[in-house]
């Protein structure tokens, strides 16, 4: 019950130790910190002086939200903090899926270890001006299970935010869990008196991803947090011809690899070919996929990012994207939505000239 937190043991519907009712509500009947809960002292919470502190040198903090899990909420998270901290932007990176923590492996930052000095705990740096905090530092075998109650998530939470020293930020960027849990109401509390710019919500085309996203846009509206927009990831698989494998099934039913062959064929009777784009649909978006609902829920949409393999294979790398040609199908298409963020969001002139500047 240290610093308001809900003790582990509570009852369900527990109004928290700071309540006024903290003791004496129906929920708490029964509940064996009932008494401790009626007779300490009320008040804020100390801590949440000690977060406003650590987040004043931060200019612009973002969350990264989903509905759902698996729609590419933290290879987002991640490119947009490379791509932001390629423009010469001061980053950080902030991983409070405290289950799932994949961030450290979509930087390259497997294997470190948390450092501490006398001004707090040490982001891990990918670069100078880009620096990330995540839970799978902690961890002392990447296999090992997170199992803790929502309590011990939320203080974990707590300590990254009023413990960690980033120093002077121009973004720090969020990626929060799937859904619209313990962890999402922590975070939003803990910075409500900094504020938050805003979270941008990534999803997948289908229906039964978007109905989720719902609800993640609900959450938003009802605890004041803005929707900066929508992105639709995955949308259609998208790589160039020549990245494609061509197979033809073999007299017993086997796969057969014939792509040298076609390639051949192609260089020979269609060059032009060998420039093309390939583009086909693996979700179904007939009902109008994030676009529509956005219309309909009066949030932006900031557009669809491809199922482009080559993105995938820099998140497994712990790569940007925007290095080198090789995401050349969702690189433009990413640097694109951070741009025109930035440009609608009109964060400060200083900033926009180092956009106009950047490398991305």
């Amino acid at each position: 019950m240290e610093n308001g937190e809900v003790p582990e043991d509570a009852n369900e519907n527990c109004p928290g130790p700071l309540s006024e009712s903290a003791g004496k509500s129906d929920s708490c009947q029964g509940c064996p910190n009932q008494e401790a809960c009626a007779t300490a002292p009320k008040g804020p919470d100390p801590d949440l002086v000690a977060i406003a502190e650590r987040m004043a040198t931060v200019k612009h903090k973002i969350l990264i939200l989903s509905g759902k899990g698996g729609v590419g909420k933290s290879t987002f998270s991640a490119q947009l903090s490379f791509a932001l901290a390629s423009l010469d932007f001061q980053v950080g990176l902030l991983d409070i899926d405290i289950c799932g923590p994949s961030i450290p492996k979509m930087l390259g930052l497997e294997g470190q270890d948390i450092h501490q000095s006398n001004l707090g705990w040490s982001p891990i740096y990918v670069e100078s001006n880009l620096g990330v905090m995540s839970v799978g530092f902690m961890l002392p075998n990447p296999d090992e299970a997170v199992i803790w109650r929502g309590p011990r998530k939320n203080g974990l939470i707590k300590q990254f935010l009023k413990d960690v020293h980033w120093g002077d930020l121009d973004f720090l960027v969020v990626d929060a869990p799937p859904g619209t849990s313990d962890e999402h109401i922590s975070i939003v509390q803990f910075l409500q008196a900094t504020g938050i710019d805003g979270a941008i919500i990534v999803t997948t085309p289908q229906q039964v991803s978007l109905i989720d996203v719902r609800k993640e846009v609900s959450f938003c509206k009802k605890v004041g947090v803005e929707v900066l927009g929508v992105v639709e990831n995955m949308s259609g698989l998208s790589q160039p011809l020549t990245d494609f494998k061509f197979m033809k099934a073999g007299e017993h039913g086997e796969q057969v690899d014939v792509t040298k062959a076609v390639l051949d064929c192609m260089r020979e009777k269609a060059p032009e070919l060998l420039e093309l784009v390939a583009f086909t649909e693996v979700f179904d978006s007939s009902a109008g996929g994030a676009a529509e609902m956005c219309r309909e829920m009066g949030v932006p949409f900031l557009g669809k990012v491809p199922l482009d393999p080559q993105l995938c294979k820099a998140a497994e790398e712990g790569r940007s994207c925007f290095e080198g040609q090789s995401c050349r199908v969702s690189a433009p298409v990413l640097r694109g939505m951070i741009e025109k963020l930035l440009k609608v969001k009109e964060w400060n002139q200083d900033e926009l000239q180092h956009a106009e500047n950047g490398r991305v």
